[in-house]
């Protein structure tokens, strides 16, 4: 086993090959390069424009084969084209798959997912996107959301956008500007409630029966979401 010498700067900034291994580098790169973006224009516009899982598949094993191949002088440069070319030809496939039959979305990308309704906010479909409350207030406000009740529904979509559909007319709910975790909960015994984890309306019950925790807000007049 070859002893390595600590800060030898020899080895740290030109490493053990020969100088002339650098002109080798640049002519994998005018290889691996044209050859890579070549493929990705195959590929077309969607898997460039989002990162379903698929996709994000795609760059973690394209980077590996198109960044080895650069510099490692072990790497064949025939191997590793083939490599990338069969890795966006199988992302073609299950595009293709994607387009032709309906259950291939599901399968590859999953579906869109509900996760509020009618000013609450759903805890099973949080669970489903590993998404937390907090989150989804901050993605909502992001859309212009001044307060729940403004809401008639909300979907987690499979790119992990978020689409947004107002009430009409918005009803009284949890106002989440400011963030509810700037704000302390309070809420006096005459007031209409509801809950500051999902916005569950409730006026008698100590915790919240849709998603159990106990801080309560006053339930404020929603303005129309635009």
């Amino acid at each position: 086993m070859e002893t390595v010498v600590p800060f030898d700067l020899q080895r740290m900034v030109l490493g053990d090959q020969p100088p002339l291994f650098l002109a080798e580098i640049l002519f994998r790169i005018a290889v691996i390069w044209p050859w890579t973006m070549l493929l990705l224009r195959w590929i077309g516009g969607r898997s460039i424009s989002q990162l379903s899982l698929v996709e994000f598949l795609l760059v973690i094993a394209l980077g590996s084969a198109v960044g080895d191949s650069l510099f490692y002088p072990d790497v064949p440069l025939v191997h590793a084209m083939l490599v990338i070319f069969v890795i966006i030809a199988i992302d073609k496939l299950v595009d293709q798959a994607i387009r032709l039959f309906r259950p291939a979305k599901g399968i590859f990308d999953g579906q869109p997912v509900e996760v509020l309704r009618d000013g609450v906010i759903h805890m099973s479909a949080r669970g489903t996107r590993q998404i937390g409350n907090l989150e989804l207030m901050e993605l909502l406000r992001l859309k212009g959301v001044e307060n729940l009740g403004s809401v008639r529904c909300a979907y987690m979509e499979t790119s992990g956008a978020l689409s947004v559909f107002a009430a009409d007319p918005p009803q009284p709910g949890l106002r989440i500007v400011p963030p509810v975790e700037c704000v302390p909960a309070d809420c006096s015994p005459d007031q209409a409630r509801c809950c500051v984890n999902c916005g569950q309306m409730d006026d008698a019950a100590s915790h919240c029966p849709n998603c159990g925790t106990d801080g309560w807000a006053p339930a404020i007049a929603a303005p129309k979401y635009r």
